[in-house]
C-alpha cells in the first residue's frame, strides 16, 4: 500500500510535465501549419504573379532590349545584322526629314495642348453644371472614342474634301468660300489637331468629370454666397482641387500626342510638302519603305528617350512645386 502511493507520488512529476507539454507541442504544430498555410498562399501568389511576368517580358521587355540592339546594326530582316554602332543615328542627323519630323511633331504637340487639352476640361466644367440630360451629353461626348481610329480619320477627310466634303459644302450652302484643308501647309497641321482632339477628347472629359465629382458642394456654396461667377468659381475652386489630374492628363497627352501617327498617315500622308511628316511616320518609312529597320528603332530609340527625359523633368518639377 505504502510502496503503490510512492510509485504515485514519485511519477507525479513527470506526469505533470508531459501534460504541460502537450500544449506547447500543439502551439508548435499551429505554428508549423500557418507556415505552411503561408508559404502555400506565397507560393500560389508568386506563381501567378511569374505568369505574367513573363508575358510583359516576351511582349513589352524583350522588344525593348531588341530594339535598342538593332539601332546599332543593320537589319533588313532577310541578310543576316552586321554591327554598325552609330552609323543609323548618323544616317538619321544627315537626313533632311530628321529635322522636319521633330519639327512638326513639337507643332501638333502644342496645338493639341491648345485645344485637346482645354476643351475637353472647358467641357466638362460646362457638363458638370447641367441640371438635365447629363447622360445625354456625357454620352455624345464619349460617342467618337467608340469609333475605330481609321475610321475616324476616313470619316474626317471626306469632311475636309475641298470638291464634295461636308465643310466646303456647308460653306458653299451660305455663300462662303470653301478652303483646301489637308491640300494647303498652312491649314493641314491645324487640321489633323481638330480631328485628334474630336475622337480623343471623350475619355479625358469623363475623367474630369469624375475629378470635379470629388470637389466639396460646400466650396461651391461658399463661393456663391460671396458673389462668385462661374469664372470666379472655376479659377479659385475648380483648378486648385484638380490641379493633380490636370497635371497627371498634361504628362499623358504630351506623350501621347508626340507619338501621332494615324492622322497623317491616313489623312495626308506626310503632305502636302512635307508639312505633316511626324516622328512615326518617319519612322513607318524608314522601316516599311526604306527596309532600314536598323535606323527605324534607331529613330524609336531617340523618340523613347526624349519622352522618357522629358517625363523625369516634368515629375521632378511638379514634386518641387507641390513640396514648396
Amino acid at each position: 500500500m505504502s510502496s503503490h502511493r510512492s510509485s504515485s507520488v514519485l511519477d507525479w512529476p513527470a506526469t505533470v510535465s508531459s501534460r504541460a507539454r502537450r500544449p506547447v507541442a500543439s502551439a508548435a504544430d499551429r505554428r508549423r501549419t500557418r507556415l505552411r498555410r503561408k508559404l502555400k498562399e506565397n507560393l500560389t501568389a508568386y506563381g501567378l504573379l511569374c505568369a505574367a511576368l513573363v508575358v510583359f517580358a516576351l511582349f513589352s521587355w524583350y522588344p525593348i532590349v531588341r530594339g535598342v540592339l538593332l539601332s546599332f546594326q543593320q537589319v533588313d530582316f532577310v541578310n543576316p545584322p552586321t554591327w554598325v554602332g552609330f552609323d543609323n543615328f548618323t544616317r538619321l542627323f544627315e537626313d533632311p526629314l530628321f529635322g522636319v519630323a521633330w519639327r512638326n511633331t513639337l507643332l501638333f504637340t502644342g496645338l493639341a495642348l491648345v485645344f485637346g487639352f482645354v476643351v475637353p476640361f472647358l467641357t466638362a466644367v460646362l457638363l458638370n453644371e447641367l441640371r438635365h440630360a447629363k447622360a445625354f451629353f456625357r454620352l455624345a461626348v464619349y460617342l467618337p472614342v467608340m469609333l475605330p481610329p481609321v475610321v475616324t480619320a476616313l470619316m474626317w477627310k471626306w469632311f475636309y474634301d475641298p470638291g464634295s466634303g461636308l465643310f466646303n459644302s456647308a460653306l458653299g450652302a451660305v455663300g462662303l468660300s470653301g478652303g483646301q484643308w489637308l491640300d494647303s501647309s498652312d491649314t493641314s497641321m491645324l487640321s489633323l489637331v481638330f480631328v485628334s482632339t474630336w475622337a480623343n477628347m471623350g475619355s479625358t472629359t469623363l475623367i474630369y468629370l469624375a475629378a470635379l465629382g470629388t470637389i466639396p458642394g460646400e466650396l461651391y456654396e461658399a463661393a456663391e454666397l460671396d458673389g462668385a461667377g462661374l469664372w470666379k468659381r472655376l479659377i479659385h475652386v475648380t483648378l486648385p482641387q484638380t490641379r493633380f489630374v490636370l497635371l497627371v492628363l498634361l504628362l499623358l497627352q504630351v506623350v501621347a500626342t508626340m507619338q501621332v501617327f494615324t492622322e497623317p498617315y491616313v489623312m495626308t500622308g506626310g503632305g502636302p510638302d512635307d508639312s505633316t511628316v511626324t516622328v512615326l511616320l518617319l519612322l513607318y518609312r524608314y522601316a516599311f519603305v526604306y527596309n532600314d529597320f536598323g535606323s527605324a528603332s534607331a529613330l524609336s530609340l531617340l523618340l523613347f528617350v526624349a519622352l522618357g527625359v522629358f517625363s523625369a523633368l516634368y515629375v521632378r518639377l511638379t514634386r518641387k512645386a507641390d513640396q514648396s
